[in-house]
């Protein structure tokens, strides 16, 4: 508190973490404060039980909507669905923990809100993990980077998003964002030469110059569009 100057009487004080018991033991010692279990992990223990459960869709809508009610309800209602024997014992366990604190499955800014705190641009708490989760998926792909190679790997990318022409040990890999030539003739020629197809089709054709009542004339039209 000291390191912080935190004043409980000045500040609002929103905790957020993946429901450990040294995290959430900081409620007996911030009495004022918000604890708020982190959306991410939440997210993440509902899919590893949930996923490709005829629940799993509505279960994430009401954690989404921060429907706290339904979405105890919905898992709650689930339990001895599952083939899975562990599934069952993780979704006990899940529900177990979030019966502690149900108040934590709550949108922090809520709170803030009613505390007269203008919350404006905040975002929902695990956006940042959630964010890091996607960066290092597409950054890495679980493999492993040495500093000197993540910092080539970053150059590369930002180049490769900004247009650059890039050196390798092949060559120079020039910018594929560069505006191509226009390798299309304008919409009014083409307009024009399906025009001339078709009046040079019609003049070339003589069945086409006959009556409209022949037989013919109703066959060839009777095969337009083929």
């Amino acid at each position: 508190m000291d390191t912080y100057e935190y004043d409980p009487a000045v500040h609002f004080l929103v905790i957020n973490g993946d429901g450990a018991p040294w995290i959430t033991s900081c409620r007996e010692h911030f009495k004022n404060a918000f604890f708020t279990l982190d959306r991410f992990h939440v997210a993440r223990d509902v899919r590893s039980i949930f996923k490709g459960h005829k629940r799993y869709r509505s279960i994430c809508k009401k954690l989404a909507k921060y429907d706290v009610d339904g979405f105890m309800v919905e898992l709650n209602s689930a339990v001895g669905t599952f083939d899975d024997d562990k599934k069952e014992e993780a979704l006990a366990d899940l529900i177990r923990q979030l019966s502690q604190y149900p108040e934590a499955l709550g949108d922090y800014r809520v709170w803030l809100g009613d505390q007269g705190i203008d919350t404006s641009g905040m975002r929902p708490m695990g956006s940042a993990e959630g964010t890091m989760r996607v960066f290092a998926k597409r950054l890495k792909n679980g493999r492993s980077w040495s500093d000197k190679g993540i910092t080539a790997f970053i150059d590369f990318m930002v180049a490769l998003k900004d247009g650059l022409d890039i050196k390798t040990l092949v060559g120079k890999m020039e910018s594929k964002l560069r505006k191509p030539q226009e390798t299309k003739p304008p919409k009014h020629y083409i307009e024009k030469l399906k025009s001339s197809v078709g009046e040079a089709t019609r003049h070339n054709v003589s069945y086409l110059h006959q009556a409209t009542g022949k037989p013919i004339y109703q066959a060839l039209k009777g095969l337009q569009g083929f």
